[in-house]
C-alpha cells in the first residue's frame, strides 16, 4: 500500500510540475525540445527546433507520399500520415519545417490565464496570430484546431499574407479557414484545412506553441518536415528527412535505369521486375558513374549514393 501511495504522490507531483511549466510559458524550452528530439544531431533554431537543411527541403518536393510513407514505416513510424483535407490549391504541393500549435475549446478561466501571460510576454494581437510572429523562412504553421469548422477559422487572407511573407510555404490546420478567394490570390501560398467557412474564429483558445500535437491520426513534433501533396500530408521526423529524400532519389534512378535497359533490350522484364542480380547491380553502379552529369548528379552525390546503398 505504501508503494501505491508513493506512486500516486509522485504522479501528482509530476502533474503539478507540468502545470507550473505551462503557466510559465506556452512554449517548450530549448532544453525540453532537445530532450524530445534526441535523434537529431544537426543545426537547430534558437528555440531548439531541428533545422533540416534547405537543400533537403528542396529535394523533398520530388518525393511522393508513398515513398515517404514506406521509408517511415520501415523505421517504425506508422502514424505520420493524414488525409481528408480540403486544400486551397490541389496542384500546389509544399514542404517545410513544422511549427506546431494546439487550440482547444474556449474555457474562460484558462483563457484568462493564457491572455494575461501573453500580455506579460509582449504578445501582440489575437492569440491565433501569436504563432505567426514566430515563423521562420520555410516553416509550416501546423495547428490542431480539434476539427472545428464553423467558428473554427484560424486565418483569413490578412493573416495568410503575413504567413506567406514570413515562411514562403503554407499551413496545415485540423480546423477551417475563411477568405478562400483572398487566400487563392496569394501566389505560392497553400492551405490544407478541414473545411472553408465565412465565420470568424470564436470559442477557441490557444493552448500551446511548439509542443507535440495530434493531427488526425498523426503525431507531429516541432521541426518535423511537412510534405503536403494532393493525397494528404505526411509529417517526417527531422532525423529521417535525408533518408527519405535519398531513398526516393535512388528509387527514381533505379526506375530510370531499368526502363533504359529494357528499351535497349539488355534485360528482360522479368529480370528488372525481380530482385536484381549482382551483375545488374554492378551495371547500375557503373551506369550511375557514366551518366551522372546528364542526371544532374555531382560525383560527390554519386559516391554518397553508392556508399550508403539503401537497396
Amino acid at each position: 500500500m505504501s508503494h501505491l501511495i508513493k506512486m500516486t504522490y509522485t504522479s501528482i507531483l509530476m502533474l503539478m510540475v507540468s502545470a507550473f511549466t505551462f503557466i510559465e510559458s506556452q512554449n517548450l524550452s530549448k532544453e525540453q525540445l532537445l530532450e524530445l528530439t534526441p535523434h537529431w544531431d544537426g543545426e537547430r533554431f534558437e528555440d531548439g527546433r531541428p533545422k533540416v537543411p534547405q537543400d533537403i527541403l528542396l529535394r523533398m518536393k520530388s518525393v511522393t507520399i508513398e515513398e515517404a510513407w514506406g521509408v517511415l514505416r520501415n523505421h517504425g513510424y506508422h502514424n505520420q500520415f493524414e488525409g481528408g483535407w480540403e486544400p486551397l490549391k490541389e496542384d500546389l504541393p509544399f514542404v517545410g519545417r513544422a511549427l506546431t500549435v494546439q487550440y482547444m475549446p474556449q474555457r474562460p478561466d484558462l483563457s484568462e490565464v493564457i491572455l494575461k501571460q501573453g500580455e506579460e510576454q509582449g504578445e501582440i494581437g489575437n492569440p491565433n496570430s501569436w504563432p505567426i510572429d514566430r515563423l521562420e523562412m520555410h516553416d509550416v504553421y501546423v495547428a490542431d484546431g480539434f476539427g472545428k469548422i464553423v467558428d473554427g477559422t484560424l486565418i483569413g487572407d490578412n493573416l495568410g499574407n503575413s504567413i506567406y511573407a514570413k515562411s514562403k510555404t503554407g499551413v496545415v490546420f485540423d480546423a477551417s479557414s475563411r477568405d478562400m478567394e483572398g487566400l487563392s490570390g496569394i501566389e505560392g501560398f497553400n492551405a490544407f484545412v478541414r473545411g472553408w467557412h465565412p465565420s470568424y474564429l470564436d470559442q477557441v483558445m490557444l493552448l500551446s506553441i511548439n509542443y507535440p500535437i495530434r493531427i488526425g491520426s498523426a503525431t507531429v513534433l516541432p521541426g518535423d518536415v511537412v510534405l503536403a501533396k494532393r493525397e494528404g500530408v505526411i509529417f517526417i521526423p527531422a532525423h529521417l528527412a535525408e533518408v527519405v529524400v535519398t531513398t526516393s532519389e535512388i528509387v527514381r534512378l533505379r526506375d530510370l535505369f531499368g526502363i533504359t535497359r529494357l528499351k535497349q533490350g539488355i534485360y528482360t522484364p522479368g529480370q528488372i521486375d525481380n530482385r536484381w542480380t549482382s551483375e545488374i547491380e554492378t551495371d547500375f553502379s557503373n551506369w550511375l558513374k557514366e551518366n551522372g552529369e546528364s542526371l544532374d548528379l555531382t560525383q560527390e552525390q554519386i559516391n554518397k549514393l553508392l556508399e550508403k546503398r539503401m537497396w
